[in-house]
């Protein structure tokens, strides 16, 4: 069997002396959705927010088959590594079509003349946002705020995604719509890393999940294995499907 595309080993992040993370250990195939799962608190987005460069960590991180544990934030990026944060922290005084831009920068950096086109794609994948394309960011809904943060980090084509609770705060049809998105990319062969406290929609679009409680990994498996587990029905998938209902 091949090396895994993406692999975390004994993954430890936190703040200053607050060690959040202990010990993770988390696997990708190139195009898999894997789903990391857990209650406010658990550290979810310390995890993306290492993996990324932009916390401290120690352990073993490796993509494409090299570790790159030690690269800065800019080389991870480089490599085609995204983030889409929990708090999409777009430029609100640009325009939908400015943000996409700045997402293109990387293709930019590695002399890719043809970046430009990738926004093609972005507006086929989020029509919405070509009906906007010079409105104002910080004048969008929360849905199309959520599309133009995605939309953005695809701009770089990466070949990993990871998305820092993408549903937070949108309305039940809205975060339908994000998930039937994450189904679509995954069609195109981006490897994505999802966190996501509504677990039943992260299950159901995920190849693999992970509970992650504490700061550590307390289940894992095929993510519909995982839906079917008791523990993780009563803990998560009730509070989803309340959420999604209301």
């Amino acid at each position: 069997m091949n090396s895994p595309f993406f692999e975390v080993r004994d993954w430890r992040a936190g703040y200053g002396k607050a060690q959040v993370l202990q010990g993770l250990h988390l696997t990708a195939q190139k195009g898999q959705v894997i789903t990391v799962i857990g209650p406010n608190g658990a550290g979810k987005s310390t995890l993306l927010n290492s993996l990324m460069g932009l916390l401290p960590h120690q352990g073993a991180l490796f993509y494409k088959g090299e570790d790159i544990s030690a690269l800065p934030l800019e080389a991870r990026v480089l490599s085609g590594m995204a983030l889409v944060p929990e708090k999409r922290e777009l430029f609100a005084t640009l325009s939908v079509e400015d943000n996409l831009e700045l997402g293109g920068f990387r293709q930019m950096r590695l002399g890719n003349g043809q970046w430009r086109e990738r926004m093609a794609d972005v507006y086929d994948l989020f029509p919405r946002l070509k009906e906007r394309r010079l409105q104002l960011a910080g004048t969008l809904s929360g849905g199309e705020r959520q599309m133009l943060a995605v939309g953005r980090a695809l701009m770089s084509r990466p070949d990993l995604l990871m998305l820092d609770e993408p549903s937070l705060g949108l309305a039940p049809l809205i975060v339908k719509e994000i998930f039937n998105i994450v189904s679509t990319l995954r069609q195109t062969g981006v490897t994505i890393v999802l966190v996501e406290q509504n677990a039943r929609a992260a299950l159901a679009v995920a190849d693999v999940g992970y509970v992650l409680e504490m700061g550590e990994i307390s289940l894992q498996g095929p993510a519909g294995e995982l839906a079917q587990d008791p523990r993780v029905i009563d803990t998560y998938l009730g509070a989803a499907r309340a959420s999604t209902t209301s």
